[in-house]
């Protein structure tokens, strides 16, 4: 089976008219880039990554580097899932480092993680921000192939982010754990069998001044779902949540970027438009 050592490097900047192009862009296989849409209301640039292959294969080295300059705006998502096959031997992994500058805007919205029965994989996320930038970054985890049977089946999954304001640590988080482990996990939570988790990072410039969105974010816990907002040691806010299955968890996605909009209005951006 073919290995891929993709990447991907994104240079987002603004133009003399306010709008946001891409001023730089490489990627090799498994990565893809389509066509990006100026979105005119929310004053951001949307850019789908498409992967054209299957998945992630078993070898699999990915990298990205995705860079936002002062008074640019950039939404990077993708159109599917990201799906890790089964792997009779070794694993796959992905390091990706972002930076927006002060007075720039980035937000990476990508599909869910589909860990498949005997898979392995490790994501490494660096953020870099400068006072002033912003940020919204959302990772989504499901339990894999429930209609398979294979919920919580995955080997070995880590996930691990730092996020540095201006240089300082602000946040380290890392998720290392089996499927059997999480689903023990799940059991005791009352979550359910196919329970999806959502892990977020929201950096803003006025990040200081309380705004009724929290409140408002947090009114979404029950129906099956579970939710956290803890506020960082500066800058920002740290967002979890847990849904009962896949479909609970993008609509809690949508409901919670539709609150966050009205403090955040770069969240008005629909990333379904291409």
């Amino acid at each position: 089976m073919a290995e891929f050592s993709g990447h991907l490097s994104l240079r987002a900047a603004a133009r003399s008219d306010g709008r946001t192009a891409l001023a730089a862009q490489s990627f090799r296989a498994p990565y893809h880039l389509s066509k990006p849409y100026w979105d005119e209301s929310a004053r951001v640039l949307l850019m789908q990554v498409v992967n054209p292959t299957a998945g992630i294969l078993a070898g699999d080295q990915l990298q990205s580097e995705i860079l936002v300059d002062g008074g640019a705006a950039l939404l990077v998502t993708t159109p599917s899932a990201s799906r890790v096959f089964r792997m009779k031997a070794g694993s796959a992994e992905c390091r990706q480092h972002f930076a927006v500058a002060a007075g720039g805007w980035l937000e990476v919205l990508p599909e869910p993680l589909v860990p498949h029965r005997d898979s392995r994989y490790r994501q490494t996320t660096i953020v870099d921000i400068e006072s002033g930038g912003g940020l919204f970054f959302v990772d989504q985890l499901t339990a894999g192939r429930v209609a398979h049977d294979e919920a919580w089946s995955w080997d070995r999954l880590c996930l691990e982010i730092d996020v540095r304001l201006d240089g300082e640590l602000i946040l380290r988080e890392r998720l290392d754990q089996s499927g059997e482990s999480l689903r023990a996990l799940a059991e005791f939570a009352g979550s359910g069998p196919a329970a999806c988790l959502v892990s977020a990072v929201l950096i803003a410039p006025d990040a200081a001044v309380e705004t009724p969105w929290r409140a408002t974010v947090s009114s979404l816990h029950g129906d099956g779902l579970w939710v956290g907002v803890s506020a960082l040691r500066r800058g920002g806010w740290s967002l979890k949540f847990v849904a009962r299955d896949s479909v609970r968890l993008r609509q809690a996605v949508r409901d919670a970027r539709t609150l966050l909009s009205a403090s955040f209005p770069r969240l008005a951006c629909d990333p379904r438009k291409l």
